[in-house]
């Protein structure tokens, strides 16, 4: 794999086959461990027949974090050999966590070191607090 995540605006028409979300608690980056791994990921996943991608994302975010109470938001579509969306989420409460693949959900200051999927991730995350910080920006100068 060439590691090559090419970024389009939320308008792409392309059929999303994934929603990935950049999740946040508490000011801390949110990562989930799949029960037959030691590597940790964004939460996310496919996209069901007949579901719209928000759809998707909130799904995801529940099933994986067991998040109860948040905001999201889409950043942007995103490609490597499928197309996705990009989400942001706010997490301000978690719930029970659904019986699943996830093993536990993990709250990091950065970055891991060890990325289940190291050639797209981590350029999710860097678009993503990217997007964070515009938008932060553009709040304080409204």
């Amino acid at each position: 794999m060439n590691g090559k995540v090419d970024f389009h605006d939320l308008n792409c028409k392309e059929n999303m086959k994934y929603a990935v979300i950049a999740a946040f608690y508490n000011s801390k980056l949110v990562f989930v461990r799949h029960k037959d791994r030691t590597t940790l990921e964004m939460p996310g996943g496919h996209r069901e027949d007949g579901e719209d991608i928000l759809s998707t994302a909130r799904r995801e975010l529940w099933e994986e974090t067991g998040a109860a109470e948040y905001t999201i938001e889409p950043i942007c579509v995103y490609s490597f050999d499928d197309y996705g969306m990009l989400f942001y989420a706010d997490i301000k409460s978690f719930g029970d966590k659904p019986e699943t693949e996830i093993a536990e959900v993990v709250l990091l200051d950065g970055c891991p070191e060890n990325w289940t999927y190291p050639y797209i991730q981590p350029k999710l995350l860097e678009r993503a607090l990217k997007f964070i910080d515009q938008s932060k920006q553009e709040r304080a100068t409204s």
